[in-house]
């Protein structure tokens, strides 16, 4: 028997969309309470708080996933240094968990950091 291990090749992101951290948390929270619920979960790399949007699973996105292509709709992130497990705001609880074990979330933590417009400590990025 042969096993292959085959990484991504290219995460292709269609639409990058950044928050102040403290603005996208009280954005989360006013959702979260509006629709009744669920406690969020983000994911936390490297100083970089993101959540992805992925398109459906159809034949064509299958097809560059197996040329080892992802495509995701959308990522939206914030800087955040600190990792925290918790974040209570706005009276609602928001899960971070830390991905940083993952190659590609690592990368990608760099690459969005790049692009931040918060990156400056005065900008005021609510760490």
């Amino acid at each position: 028997m042969e096993i292959s291990v085959e990484p991504w090749k290219k995460l292709v992101i269609h639409e990058v969309i950044e928050y102040k951290f403290d603005d996208w948390v009280k954005q989360i929270a006013f959702s979260t309470r509006s629709s009744g619920g669920a406690i969020p979960t983000m994911q936390w790399t490297n100083g970089i708080v993101f959540s992805p949007s992925n398109f459906p699973t159809t034949n064509a996105t299958v097809e560059e996933q197996l040329k080892g292509i992802l495509h995701w709709s959308s990522v939206s992130f914030a800087i955040k240094e600190k990792f925290e497990k918790q974040i209570v705001k706005e009276n609602a609880t928001i899960n971070l968990v830390d991905v940083s074990v993952n190659e590609i979330f690592k990368e990608l933590a760099i690459s969005l950091k790049s692009k931040s417009k918060f990156t400056n400590p005065e900008s005021g990025n609510g760490q």
